[in-house]
């Protein structure tokens, strides 16, 4: 292998000093696929940052802008500075991002802070100098696909890892030094940041930045959370072997058995049994539903919202 990459190799995948230890063959080729992965998340997520930035960047410029609305978060307060003191609305955005960047550095790392900070100069400059065009006045379409493209874009960033409006990296370190919880936080800075707009700005500009805030919210959980929604399921049942072989063979879905053992019931007697665990989509629920009062109605079940999925059996497998 070339020494420049077995340095490469040494330093970023094994973190250690250049020709301090020779790396086997073995460990270069597992070290180069590695660095492999690697190169390719971080093209993901440049791909991921620049698409937000250029989708957030043309909600307000061709939506918010024009209709002086407001957003919730960092954005918002940017936007109300800008409207109320005519200051230019790039420079308020990285002016008013730099101690949550900061923030994120300590809370953290160092790496999200320094793709944070270079999105939010991304979105800055994309704002000052690309030439978007206005797409329409009528107020109710500015609120809801303003709010839909400045939240796409918001979530794309984080998806690759950063982020447009560091307002969540306040709730964050905020949420970890109090019992309220990070939406908390969030739902009582956007309280007050509405209150003044309505205050500074007027009534009716303060109700369609709240149109435009949830169009944003909704379209940020899409786009990180997945729009296919999946749910949980955990069955504790007698006949738990006969429920895992019907998920596996009727849905296709594979599932975890755990060992359990149940407390007393209303014959006062106490037992072991297994309990299974599967995740499935919402449109399968009913099927769920369906096996398990064919197989077994008296089985406890527990439901769950999961946020999102990697690996196992969630994507049907072929039959054949």
């Amino acid at each position: 292998m070339n020494p420049f990459w077995s340095q490469i190799i040494t330093q970023t995948v094994y973190r250690k000093k250049a020709g301090k230890e020779e790396l086997s063959p073995f460990e270069l080729a597992k070290g180069m696929r590695a660095l492999k992965l690697q190169g390719w998340k971080l093209v993901k997520d440049i791909v991921l940052i620049v698409l937000g930035i250029f989708s957030a960047a043309f909600g307000l410029r061709s939506f918010l802008l024009p209709a002086n609305f407001i957003d919730g978060g960092a954005t918002g307060i940017a936007l109300m500075i800008s409207e109320l003191a005519h200051f230019p609305l790039p420079l308020v955005l990285v002016i008013i991002n730099i101690p949550f960047v900061m923030l994120g550095w300590v809370v953290i790392d160092k790496s999200f802070a320094i793709k944070a900070g270079l999105a939010i100069i991304g979105l800055a400059l994309c704002t000052a100098f690309f030439p978007f065009p206005g797409v329409t006045s009528d107020k109710l379409l500015v609120a809801v696909f303003g709010g839909f493209f400045l939240g796409a874009g918001i979530g794309l960033s984080v998806r690759g890892g950063a982020v447009l409006d560091g307002t969540e990296v306040l709730a964050i370190f905020l949420s970890r030094r109090s019992s309220l919880s990070i939406g908390d936080f969030i739902l009582c800075l956007n309280v007050v940041i509405f209150g003044f707009a309505a205050w500074l700005l007027s009534v009716e500009t303060a109700l369609y930045s709240v149109l435009t805030y949830l169009a944003a919210s909704k379209t940020i959980d899409f786009i990180i959370e997945g729009i296919e929604e999946y749910t949980g399921v955990t069955i504790i049942s007698v006949k738990s072997d006969a429920i895992r072989k019907a998920i596996a063979e009727e849905m296709g879905r594979g599932v975890t058995v755990y060992r359990g053992k149940r407390g007393f019931g209303k014959s006062g007697d106490s037992y072991d049994s297994d309990i299974v665990y599967t995740v499935v989509t919402r449109l399968e629920v009913s099927k769920l539903n369906g096996i398990l009062e064919r197989i077994d109605s008296n089985a406890f079940i527990v439901m769950t919202a999961v946020k999102d999925t990697r690996g196992g059996m969630i994507k049907k497998r072929r039959l054949h």
